[in-house]
């Protein structure tokens, strides 16, 4: 079994990860983040939307190679 798997594809899996996990509530958190919760990062929901931007264009620059190779 032969998989290619693109370099924007494994950014994208990683900035999704990230982005659900910066959501997720952590009680040894230092500082409540902009929601009112303590959670891995203190700029959440922000940071959240930045990974999730950064996912999409991840996506879209692999879509973009993969039209360019054909």
């Amino acid at each position: 079994m032969n998989v290619n798997i693109s370099v924007h594809m494994v950014f994208v899996a990683i900035h999704i990860l990230s982005a659900v996990l910066t959501v997720i509530p952590q009680e040894g958190a230092s500082k409540a983040c902009r929601l009112g919760y303590k959670a891995l990062c203190s700029f959440t929901p922000w940071g959240t939307l930045l990974l999730l931007a950064l996912a999409g264009l991840h996506f879209y620059l692999h879509r973009k190679s993969l039209a360019r190779q054909n």
